[in-house]
């Protein structure tokens, strides 16, 4: 059955005839909102302990965490044909490029690894490091993802990300202009926002040069700022059913460029993380499918609202 939205599994067939499987690397990176240099205690939702697999932990070498990961996987997604190496922890572009060439270099040196993602802030790049990921992407699949979170300011500072959206804009601008592909992430739910908030950055969304998009509702994790921030005030969180967090992405989906591919558009974390699991103990795939039959029952796909 087509798809009503762009997939990007389906994206990589398209460009590159197979199934390309990330599998994540921990490099041992840090934040600069975690460290001092911009704040401590991390984003108030944080922890990545939460949204990694056991297998990727950076006592580890990056070629153990590769080889380990590909047998996981051959396991559970036995399409998969070549892998990219995910470099997924905290923000993988925060250190010297030295250092970021060393690391990158590990991961590609792999007979598996065609490529890399790297997961970062907009806050983590600059000139130099993207003029060495647009030689590397010649030869190599680069990918950057940047994590925007929302498109509010308001928002941004309350959850302690460190850096405004202008801060944002820049950076896909500037990955854009060198050609690079790059995804954007964002959370739904976030306090203080509401649905019309949220339903608000679909058009912010469309004019970012981004190439994919991937989505998360929000998760309360055990231990976090923000877990502490629910107990106080949990009526600054939008709560949703699960049928109600299908309808309001499709109405989300309905206004992005049909464009734009879908990377993912909710999450999972390990039952041990959340103190409760309102949607119980559904997988992404199983996400996906019902994704799938609701576009089909309501008759829509992505962009069907879209306004250039």
């Amino acid at each position: 059955m087509e798809k009503r939205y762009n997939s990007f599994v389906g994206y990589f067939k398209q460009k590159y005839g197979c199934r390309l499987q990330k599998i994540v690397v921990d490099a041992g990176f840090t934040c600069p909102n975690r460290d001092g240099s911009k704040g401590i205690g991390g984003c108030t939702f944080c922890n990545n302990d939460a949204f990694h697999p056991n297998y990727s932990t950076p006592d580890k070498s990056i070629l153990q965490q590769l080889d380990e990961g590909i047998g996981f996987h051959l396991n559970r997604y036995r399409k998969a044909e070549d892998y990219l190496a995910y470099f997924q922890s905290y923000s993988n572009t925060y250190a010297p490029l030295e250092h970021l060439k060393d690391l990158y270099g590990q991961a590609l040196a792999h007979p598996k690894v065609k490529g890399i993602v790297i997961g970062t802030r907009p806050d983590c790049i600059d000139e130099q490091k993207l003029d060495y990921l647009s030689q590397l992407a010649k030869e190599k699949i680069v990918i950057v993802e940047y994590g925007i979170e929302s498109c509010y300011d308001k928002t941004l500072q309350r959850i302690n990300r460190g850096h405004d959206f202008a801060t944002a804009v820049a950076a896909v601008e500037a990955t854009a202009a060198r050609g690079l592909h790059q995804g954007a992430h964002f959370i739904f739910g976030l306090p203080g926002e509401t649905i019309q908030d949220i339903m608000g950055m679909a058009p912010i969304i469309n004019r970012l040069p981004v190439n994919s998009v991937k989505f998360h509702q929000l998760q309360i994790i055990k231990g976090t700022q923000m877990e502490a921030e629910f107990e106080r005030h949990p009526e600054d969180f939008i709560q949703w059913k699960l049928d109600e967090y299908l309808d309001f992405f499709i109405d989300f989906l309905e206004l992005l460029r049909p464009d734009l591919y879908i990377e993912r558009f909710a999450g999972e974390v390990p039952p041990r993380f959340v103190n409760s699991s309102p949607w119980g103990k559904v997988r992404n795939v199983e996400l996906l499918q019902m994704l799938d039959k609701r576009l089909e029952q309501r008759n829509t796909r992505q962009g069907a609202k879209y306004i250039p």
